[in-house]
């Protein structure tokens, strides 16, 4: 795999804490391909902003890695993700995840510019 694509891929930290959250296997036919993977893909498809198609092969084939996003969109399992993963965040914290720097407040490009602030 080229380092530059597997940088920014999931920790062995955050994936333990997200590996619990994910669906199992789907009811009929074949296994599905690996979770973490696809969520990679995911992750750099969302960062990027390439078109699908254009997905590298590092992540498996671009059409399971968005068949596989649209599924958990539409049954909630992203949802499910954000909500138990901020529930564990705790209000207020801002301790580094993973040695991932916390996000800043308030990430409005023109917040810092707001006239209330003249």
């Amino acid at each position: 795999m080229d380092d530059r694509l597997k940088r920014d891929d999931l920790t062995d930290d955050e994936w333990g804490r997200l590996a619990p959250l994910l669906p199992a296997h789907a009811r009929r036919g074949n296994r599905w391909a690996d979770h973490r993977t696809i969520i990679d893909g995911v992750f750099f498809r969302t960062r990027t902003g390439c078109p699908w198609r254009k997905l590298p092969e590092t992540y498996g084939n671009w059409k399971t890695v968005y068949n596989r996003h649209r599924r958990w969109s539409a049954d909630g399992t992203w949802e499910t993700i954000l909500v138990t993963l901020r529930a564990g965040a705790g209000a207020g914290s801002t301790a580094v995840a993973a040695g991932r720097p916390a996000p800043r407040g308030d990430i409005r490009p023109g917040a810092t510019f707001e006239i209330a602030n003249w």
